[in-house]
């Protein structure tokens, strides 16, 4: 990932957080861990979600970070752009059907 998008020295601010919250942190780290244990999905498949919910969400370091663990996981480069176009496709399905609300308003007085 490019450093002047994000820097990943602002990762080390989480140092802070463990200060202040540690225990929150602790059980999230622990639930974000269990859930990419491989189950019903394996943990290629989990990755790829990841991949495209990462693009949904905006977060850089999940893009950074799923995309290099699909990778590791098996996952092809095909399989990691069709991941990343099917979050685009539900993301822009999420504005178009709010689109709705717009069109709702010009009618109303």
């Amino acid at each position: 990932m490019a450093e002047h998008f994000y820097s990943k020295d602002a990762l080390l601010a989480m140092g802070k957080f463990a200060e202040v919250k540690g225990d929150l942190l602790g059980a999230f780290a622990s639930f974000n861990q269990k859930v990419f244990e491989p189950g019903a999905l394996s943990e290629k498949m989990k990755e790829l979600i990841a991949v495209g919910c990462a693009h949904i969400t905006h977060c850089p370091y999940c893009i950074d970070g799923h995309t290099r663990k699909a990778k590791e996981a098996g996952a092809t480069e095909e399989e990691i752009a069709e991941a990343i176009m099917v979050g685009v496709a539900l993301s822009a399905g999420g504005a178009m059907a709010h689109s709705s609300i717009a069109m709702k308003a010009l009618e109303q007085e």
